[in-house]
């Protein structure tokens, strides 16, 4: 009996996927909750299992289609195990019978005369074979073939470009500057990392104390944790921190839920295994909404500066970019510390240069003098 096979429901205001690729081909077996189909939307991408095990028999939607959650977009036929082909049945062998000959042996063919085995006469002698032309010379600047691939964006892409433009055009943007030593840090790590990693089964980052100095600093300028309302300003007490990963389809932001509450440990969990399923396109719809400031590291890449945009409607995103060492001077001596440029970059029409400023120098602070997240000072 053929099952249907439908595009599951992916969050509250998503009413329409895009087809992406069919991981189950017409006639292939695929065991119950085994992924048959990759759906995308404009938030992630995921993939439909199968209800049951068998065999699909059906697509009616192909890569790069779109279809509207519910609707029906291939059938299975429903089987216990994949069944396997019969074996081929040796046919039996055939006697061959042999040509019946006659007994009298037949004369032997005459032999061709010597004449016949001269030189062909001059009008059938073949004309001389004439030389192929040779290649046309390659121009200075070469010939090289140049091929254009076109390829449809995906539904993520498409999103990704639209809320980046809306940003721009919606939003004043403005950012700001600022380098901190990551000297403090770096020895917190060095001095706990193996005890760390022992207790929590996971290794102490970079990312859980920005987080964490994140959610300080937003404690004191509570205007980059708001977001414009029409004409009203929405502030919240609470602390959502969208750390974003580059996935398998592209940019993708799942969300920190409640960071305030949460200790070092819990917040590289979750970032491990935020990077995990981000690359094997595993991230749930729920995990990458809301969120009210976000994080984005460029210095995994080696990105050594860059203006971040902001992600509508949050008003503030924090830039991380690479560690290097460089000169600088403390205690009247030019010496070599780890530095790292970070970038603020914040909605102007909520957010003032001065706390932005503040919000900047105050994550500076608390970064090269670490007990301070913990004092919360």
């Amino acid at each position: 009996m053929p099952v249907e096979l439908k595009v599951p429901s992916v969050g509250e205001s998503i009413t329409e996927v895009e087809i992406g690729e069919w991981l189950k081909q017409v006639g292939a077996f695929a065991k119950q909750d085994e992924p048959v189909v990759v759906i995308e939307t404009e938030k992630a991408t995921m993939e439909v299992p199968a209800p049951v095990s068998g065999k699909v028999t059906v697509v009616l939607k192909k890569q790069g289609e779109h279809a509207a959650v519910g609707e029906i977009v291939g059938y299975m036929e429903q089987a216990d195990a994949p069944q396997p082909s019969p074996p081929e049945k040796a046919e039996p062998a055939r006697a061959t019978a042999k040509p019946q000959t006659s007994t009298k042996e037949s004369p032997p063919a005459p032999k061709k005369p010597a004449e016949e085995f001269s030189a062909p006469a001059p009008d059938k002698v073949p004309a001389p074979q004439q030389p192929m032309p040779p290649p046309p010379s390659t121009p200075a600047g070469g010939a090289v073939a140049r091929a254009e691939h076109v390829v449809p964006m995906t539904a993520i892409r498409r999103r990704i470009a639209e809320r980046l433009v809306e940003a721009k055009q919606n939003a004043a943007l403005l950012t700001t500057f600022n380098e901190i030593e990551m000297s403090a840090v770096a020895e917190l790590r060095n001095k706990y990392q193996e005890v760390f990693q022992k207790k929590h089964n996971v290794k102490l980052g970079l990312m859980s104390f920005f987080v964490k100095a994140s959610v300080e600093a937003l404690r004191k300028i509570p205007e980059i944790n708001a977001e414009i309302r029409g004409e009203s300003i929405v502030y919240r007490d609470y602390y959502d921190i969208g750390i974003a990963i580059g996935g398998g389809k592209g940019l993708v932001v799942p969300v920190i839920r409640n960071a305030e509450r949460l200790t070092f440990a819990d917040i590289e969990k979750q970032i491990v295994d935020f990077a995990e399923r981000a690359g094997e396109s595993h991230l749930k719809v729920e995990e990458l909404q809301g969120g009210t400031f976000t994080i984005s590291n460029g210095g995994i890449y080696g990105s050594l500066l860059s203006t971040p945009i902001v992600n509508p409607p949050q008003s503030g995103v924090l830039g991380l970019h690479a560690i290097e060492d460089r000169p600088v001077v403390r205690a009247g001596e030019i010496v070599a510390r780890p530095m790292m440029y970070v970038a603020l970059t914040y909605d102007h029409r909520i957010v003032d240069g001065r706390e932005a400023v503040t919000f900047l120098k105050h994550i500076k602070e608390l970064i090269e003098d670490p007990a301070r997240i913990l004092l919360e000072i």
